[in-house]
């Protein structure tokens, strides 16, 4: 029979600046408390890194468009103003939705920084896995991409890097040719980035932003387009909302379109609409805009479902696909 080993005396901690840098789960933990890091400050970071933020874009200008760059749409890029403007050397910090192989950041030979925001988040907190990434981009060599990697504990969020006051204005593009800076001849990039380039050219939904409305996306799809619009109201009033102008009759967007359900995407709602093939963007500004008009007047009113509109409001519920 094995000998019990004697309980391991306690020890007073070491380190008392609150600073306890992170090490592997079975070590010692730094602090000095004789426990492994796992079962010490080990688990309040293990838990920061899994905690899931459900609006990880709330507080940033134009929320609904960076969650509709996030999950629907797939070229565009738009310019990023920093708090205290841009460090030397930095030219330009645009966001963008994808970069070749995935990339989360590169830094470009001119020291400009292209930041991708269609990658896999390791905290929960997108906006500080995005926050860590332009961190280090914007001190790496020129010339050169940036690396995932798992994301300390604490750390910035977005929110903490970025202008809140800046404008959020997206650029919406047919295809990817924004990786090539317009100085370079796209025949000379590397093998890798060109045929990247191919697949996601050939992969890319046509997508246009409406003008008349704000994150409204209209694409082209082989079977039928689609109207795809982030709203920022909370889920529930919105559902009250769009169930009573679909039980009126009133929550299409013309002669053979029809609002089919929504997304649910980081803390926000997106209704879908399906319109007959040949329907393009310009042919639902003017719908869209109106149906805004409706829209306001239901989210302002208090009176309860009918059961009619309860029954539209069911149809919809039934019809939500959650995407993060």
């Amino acid at each position: 029979m094995a000998k019990k080993r004697p309980a391991a005396k306690t020890a007073k901690p070491q380190i008392t600046n609150g600073e306890i840098p992170v090490v592997g789960a079975r070590e010692p933990c730094p602090c000095g408390s004789g426990r492994r890091y796992k079962a010490c400050h080990g688990a309040a970071a293990s838990h920061a890194v899994t905690e899931h933020v459900q609006r990880p874009f709330e507080g940033l200008p134009g929320e609904c468009d960076w969650v509709a760059l996030r999950e629907l749409v797939p070229a565009a890029t738009i310019p990023l103003t920093l708090k205290g403007g841009l460090p030397e050397g930095v030219p330009s910090v645009t966001l963008v939705t994808v970069l070749p192989m995935a990339w989360p950041a590169l830094r470009r030979e001119d020291g400009s920084v292209l930041l991708g925001l269609q990658n896999d988040s390791s905290t929960g907190d997108l906006a500080r896995d995005m926050a860590d990434t332009l961190e280090r981009a914007l001190v790496a060599e020129p010339g050169t991409p940036v690396a995932a990697r798992r994301v300390p504990a604490e750390g910035s969020r977005l929110q903490d890097l970025l202008d809140l006051d800046g404008v959020f204005e997206p650029v919406v593009h047919s295809g990817f040719e924004f990786w090539i800076p317009e100085s370079e001849d796209a025949r000379n990039t590397s093998p890798e980035i060109a045929a990247s380039l191919e697949r996601a050219n050939a992969a890319a939904i046509p997508t246009v932003k409406l003008t008349s409305v704000d994150a409204a996306y209209w694409c082209e799809t082989p079977e039928k387009n689609h109207l795809r619009w982030v709203m920022p109201h909370p889920e529930e009033k919105l559902l009250d909302a769009l169930a009573r102008l679909h039980a009126a009759g009133t929550s299409s967007l013309g002669e053979g379109t029809k609002l089919v359900g929504s997304f649910r995407a980081h803390g926000l709602m997106v209704p879908v609409w399906d319109l007959p093939t040949g329907v393009g963007a310009e042919d639902v500004e003017k719908p869209a805009a109106e149906l805004a008009e409706r829209l306001a007047a239901a989210l302002a009113t208090d009176t309860p479902l009918t059961t009619e509109e309860r029954r539209a409001r069911g149809g919809l519920t039934n019809r939500q696909v959650t995407l993060s």
